[in-house]
């Protein structure tokens, strides 16, 4: 199971601050994550752009073909671009 925390504005625009899930195991990367989450809605497809936020795997700053894994602590955080 993962862990995603949410940092910043992103709690307010997408209505939640913190969820944990099971991830298809088709998302294998940071980048897979973020279009993942990004069907999730209006909402999430305007706030968790790849341009528009920074994200880290166990405390750690990723980029955004970085592997992720089953139990990763996720943290995607606002960077303020509109």
């Amino acid at each position: 199971m993962d862990r995603v925390l949410y940092f910043s504005s992103l709690p307010d625009r997408i209505g939640r601050g913190v969820e944990e899930f099971f991830l298809s195991k088709n998302v294998k990367s940071t980048r897979e994550l973020l279009a993942y989450l990004r069907l999730r809605g209006e909402e999430c497809n305007k706030a968790l752009q790849e341009r528009k936020v920074k994200i880290t795997g166990n405390k750690e700053f990723l980029e955004l073909d970085d592997a992720i894994m089953d139990d990763d602590e996720i943290a995607i955080i606002s960077v303020g671009l509109t």
